[in-house]
């Protein structure tokens, strides 16, 4: 029989999971999705890749949960997961990443803060690419050197595409700016 579940406690939720526990899964799967399909769906601007992407992490977190540190938080690893998802997806198929998402769905994202759906709103102007390193090191915290190994580049050109994509935005946000007086 299995034993009640606590939301707060993850590493139970871990182990439980582990050891087969469906319902301890699910807990986790709960707790995490919204969280990772709102990533994947920033990085990738396609609502569909983002429910694939999620589903995806999800599996993957089946395949190593065995592995996984007893202790360690689950949703950072969940998200690096997700992010390197969305990064495959964009390196693999460009004509997945399709910038369908209207002002209104970013502003009703779960748990999304005005301030945040505005850079997501911002983000929509740049291509997928831009976008997500963007996104990552900005928002997500990667450092160029991980960017630039994930995308088997170097640490400069990151530092290059950042740049250049955060100062297109600037420009973009002062003439916007500009034709609101």
């Amino acid at each position: 029989m299995n034993s009640p579940i606590i939301a707060g406690d993850e590493p139970a939720l871990v182990r439980k999971a582990r050891w087969g526990d469906h319902a301890a899964f699910d807990e986790l799967y709960r707790l995490h999705a919204a969280a990772v399909y709102t990533l994947a769906h920033r990085l990738t601007g396609n609502p569909a890749t983002a429910e694939d992407i999620t589903q995806e992490t999800f599996l993957r977190m089946l395949q190593f949960l065995n592995g996984f540190k007893d202790g360690l938080p689950l949703r950072p690893w969940l998200k690096r997961v997700a992010a390197n998802a969305a990064i495959d997806r964009l390196r693999r198929d460009r004509h997945h990443l399709l910038d369908e998402v209207t002002e209104d769905q970013a502003h009703a994202e779960n748990g999304t803060s005005a301030s945040t759906a505005e850079a997501a709103g911002l983000l929509r102007r740049l291509p997928p690419l831009q976008r997500t390193l963007v996104w990552l090191h900005e928002m997500e915290g990667w450092t160029h050197a991980e960017l630039a190994a994930r995308f088997r580049q170097s640490p400069s050109w990151s530092k290059s595409i950042v740049s250049r994509s955060l100062a297109k935005l600037r420009d973009e946000l002062e003439t916007d700016a500009g034709h609101c007086r």
